[in-house]
């Protein structure tokens, strides 16, 4: 359980950053009690999940993170939920869940995609009522919670393999938040060296005297997969090991100089956007096209009616014409 806090900042200055930081202040002000954010690994998901709750009326009460790829399996829907004391062998006392703590508040649910079927339907139950069960209870218990729910995955792809329960992403997908990765941020990333050595400077009370230009070239050739967390672990590194006052192009690793002096790496097909190869596209033009596909087949299945359609997505009629409208679809 952390609480959030007070200096919660998306560093950067490139257009894709400003409007995430829009996106994320308005949602933050809504009522809206489901968000989805979407990114590449060590894109700031977590860090947007907290500016959304410092943001909102809910900022003074509990914002607790749950990494739902780090609980075993067969405990995840009692941390959960809670359970009732006798409700399994072990339970020796009740146990209030996650959930339940963090009434009035937001829950965090990092990597959603690795909840099994079971603890899903469960917790779509509980977008739509706002009450559960604790195991092993009769009673119904009602809380105030916004769930922001995370996922580094195209969660239409878990969603057409049968990972994912497709009720429980529509639900989810009304509000969401696509991460731009590093690599399509333009300026951003001498922006955020700069605010990280100065943080680290500070933390390692050394002075650091910027970078030589040839760092500069090499930072804005890489790819940097691993996103912001790899550009700051990166430089955590450098700072840590590395005694001159000015970062070098001889302390960056002998990995990240082959991989720039080889060029990008080849287009990944886009007739198979699978995750491994969506890296290569644009995450939000990927994005965009699995939702263009969602809305053109459920309007096929409904007709062209948009009521119905808008019904079998879990949408409202009006948000399902704005969708249309962003996409690019339209009734044939």
């Amino acid at each position: 359980m952390t609480a959030a806090r007070p200096a919660l900042e998306l560093i950067g200055t490139s257009a894709p950053i400003e409007a995430v930081r829009r996106l994320v202040r308005r949602i933050g002000e809504s009522p809206t009690r489901a968000v989805l954010v979407y990114g590449e690994t060590g894109t700031g998901k977590g860090l947007v999940a907290r500016m959304i709750h410092a943001q909102s009326p809910r900022s003074q009460r509990e914002f607790i993170d749950i990494n739902c790829g780090a609980i075993p399996g067969g405990l995840v829907e009692s941390e959960l939920f809670g359970h009732e004391k006798g409700a399994f062998t072990g339970a020796a006392t009740r146990k209030t869940g996650l959930i339940e703590a963090a009434n009035g508040g937001t829950v965090f649910l990092d990597e959603i995609r690795e909840l099994d079927h079971v603890v899903q339907a469960k917790l779509l139950t509980l977008l739509d009522t706002q009450r559960f069960r604790r195991i092993g209870s009769v009673r119904s218990i009602e809380v105030d919670v916004r769930f922001i729910a995370a996922t580094n995955r195209i969660l239409f792809t878990e969603v057409r393999e049968g990972r994912f329960r497709d009720d429980l992403y529509y639900r989810l997908q009304v509000v969401a938040v696509n991460l731009p990765p590093l690599r399509d941020r333009g300026e951003d990333c001498m922006v955020l060296t700069e605010h990280f050595l100065r943080e680290l400077g500070e933390r390692y009370r050394r002075r650091i005297n910027g970078w030589a230009p040839a760092v500069e070239e090499v930072f804005r050739a890489y790819h940097w997969p691993g996103n912001v967390r790899e550009l700051e672990n990166l430089l955590e590194r450098i700072v840590a090991l590395e005694d001159d006052a000015r970062i070098d192009v001889r302390h960056i690793p002998p990995r990240i100089m082959r991989e720039v002096e080889r060029g990008p790496s080849p287009t990944a097909s886009s007739a198979d956007p699978t995750p491994a190869r969506v890296g290569a596209e644009d995450f939000h033009q990927a994005t965009a096209r699995f939702q263009r596909e969602l809305v053109r087949e459920a309007l096929v299945r409904s007709d062209g009616s948009v009521g119905r359609a808008a019904r079998r997505l879990g949408l409202s009629r009006h948000a399902l014409r704005h969708q249309m409208s962003k996409l690019g679809v339209t009734r044939e």
